[in-house]
């Protein structure tokens, strides 16, 4: 009877293959295997416990209702004054809209600046969320190459290989999800330069864990001269503040995008919880010593990983400037990534994403997050290089 009931925009969807590892991984343990979890993306840590008690105090204080659709005054005025200092903008509470959680932003961009035919030129591999977004609006997705040979930075001759008259959209990601690559200042000017002829396209900069850079900087480029009204900055509270599970985040970008949003959001989801609101004013204005031990945490673990598997034969893994990702490449053993990731999960315990799950330039590599402990990090490795033994 439901065979033909789904609408058929809904075949442009694709899922975010992660989750779905998880669930395998979580069955297996429920049989009573012992897993390495590796495959999901969201920190380890408990969410920073001023934090916490400030949604409490905002509970009891009576925030438990609808707010205004964007989010509240005062929220997005400590979001835009975040965004002055941190972001090196200038911008103001009317260019912010507070979203539950990042992937609205994506979404809510596509829907509104996207028409069917238009060109989005997106990195690959990445998030698998920007192309599933990119397929639903009715564009078209160009992926852009990044390449462990270049460290996962941008190819600005290729980058510029890619635009055309029907590119309305480029998408930026640094840190990157999968690679944990780094744009440059030099790779943004550049990438800049080459729109700067083309004054019609817009960018969505994904800034998720611009707070977990560990060589480089933050460098927007809304903070470049013309750029601010003509990008859309994605930023959120799961990853610097590990509230992966309080689904909040938010957009900045131009009063007028910030109103077509905010339509969007209205016809959606209303609005976001109000005591995440305010335990998100107290996550940017608090003290931020538990962001910065995260972050020397993470620096660590991506050392003792990526050192652990360039030890090991066949496999080469670029050394992550951000995020929490490593992107080793396994192509050595000839073998397609996902079949690597599956079997790596039921003959090792080791639950790893695929790197397909992040695009077909994905392909050759797994995605393991080192969001984890080192004991466990150390337990993965040992697992792994025993299970390339037997391929």
């Amino acid at each position: 009877m439901l065979e033909n009931a789904a609408a058929q925009r809904m075949a442009l969807l694709h899922t975010e293959s992660a989750f779905q590892i998880l669930a395998k991984a979580q069955a297996l343990e429920a049989r009573g295997r012992h897993i390495i979890h590796m495959e999901i993306g969201q920190p380890d840590f408990k969410t920073p416990q001023n934090i916490i008690d400030a949604a409490y105090r905002a509970m009891n204080d009576g925030y438990t209702g609808y707010t205004p659709t964007p989010g509240l005054l005062r929220a997005r005025q400590t979001i835009a004054e975040y965004a002055a200092r941190h972001k090196k903008i200038t911008t103001s509470a009317d260019e912010v809209v507070i979203v539950p959680g990042g992937k609205p932003v994506m979404f809510y961009t596509m829907l509104m600046l996207v028409n069917p035919g238009d060109e989005v030129v997106y990195p690959n591999p990445s998030f698998p969320i920007y192309e599933s977004c990119i397929n639903f609006a009715g564009g078209t997705p160009v992926p852009l190459q990044l390449s462990a040979e270049n460290d996962f930075r941008v190819d600005l001759e290729a980058f510029k290989g890619l635009i055309t008259p029907k590119t309305k959209l480029v998408i930026i990601n640094s840190p990157s999800n999968p690679t944990g690559g780094v744009f440059t200042r030099k790779d943004v000017l550049g990438i800049a330069e080459i729109l700067r002829e083309r004054p019609d396209i817009f960018i969505l900069s994904d800034e998720i864990y611009d707070r977990l850079i560990f060589e480089g900087e933050a460098f927007s480029i809304a903070s470049l001269p013309g750029f601010k009204d003509r990008t859309i900055i994605l930023d959120g509270f799961s990853k610097t503040y590990a509230m992966t599970g309080w689904r909040l985040g938010y957009g900045i970008m131009h009063p007028e995008l910030a109103a077509h949003m905010t339509m969007l959001m209205v016809n959606s989801n209303s609005c976001a919880a109000a005591f995440s609101q305010m335990a998100a004013i107290e996550a940017l204005t608090g003290p931020q010593t538990e962001v910065d031990t995260m972050r020397a945490a993470f620096m660590e673990r991506r050392d003792v990983l990526v050192e652990a598997l360039n030890a090991i034969d066949g496999i080469r893994c670029c050394l992550p400037k951000g995020a929490f990702y490593a992107f080793p490449d396994i192509s050595a053993f000839g073998i397609p990534s996902e079949e690597f990731a599956s079997r790596l999960l039921d003959e090792a315990g080791v639950a790893a994403a695929h790197g397909t799950a992040f695009g077909a330039y994905g392909e050759g590599y797994l995605r393991l997050s080192y969001a984890t402990s080192i004991e466990n990090i150390k337990i993965a490795v040992e697992r792994i290089e025993r299970f390339v033994k037997t391929i």
